[in-house]
């Protein structure tokens, strides 16, 4: 299974029976599966979405949005609780190419990927229950 690393965007070959064994990246040593969303931005979004073979739960928000950073802790609590997706945060003001590109209007907006392609799209802040379901219902 192919993991992009969050540290320095290098692509492992991980095999499916290791990823609950704290993989690390061949070139950086960064852990591939930290329980935590990843910071991504307009050079390493692309890269980390079409190459990362586990589904991608996106959360494209912004620093001056209250309802971002209401949802923020629950982002970062659901993270945990679904070791087989990997969590990732996009800042549409720092990156606007990437927001851009996939037509984000509203934050927050959360964008599920699999296999580089966008599968479901939520629009609002959740809690980390409704989240959970969301994500396990796609």
């Amino acid at each position: 299974m192919n993991l992009v690393c969050p540290g320095c965007s290098t692509t492992n070959r991980v095999p499916e029976t290791r990823l609950a064994d704290q993989p690390v990246c061949a070139r950086c040593g960064t852990e591939l599966m930290a329980p935590k969303p990843v910071t991504l931005n307009d050079s390493n979004f692309t890269k980390f979405v079409a190459h990362t073979e586990l589904p991608v739960l996106v959360d494209f928000w912004a620093e001056w949005c209250g309802p971002c950073k209401m949802m923020a802790p629950h982002f970062a609590s659901a993270a945990t609780q679904l070791p087989n997706v990997r969590f990732a945060k996009l800042e549409t003001d720092a990156s606007p190419q990437a927001a851009a590109a996939f037509a984000i209007r509203s934050i927050p907006t959360l964008v599920l990927f699999r296999g580089g392609r966008e599968v479901a799209r939520q629009t609002g802040a959740m809690g980390a229950a409704d989240l959970l379901r969301w994500v396990q219902a796609q």
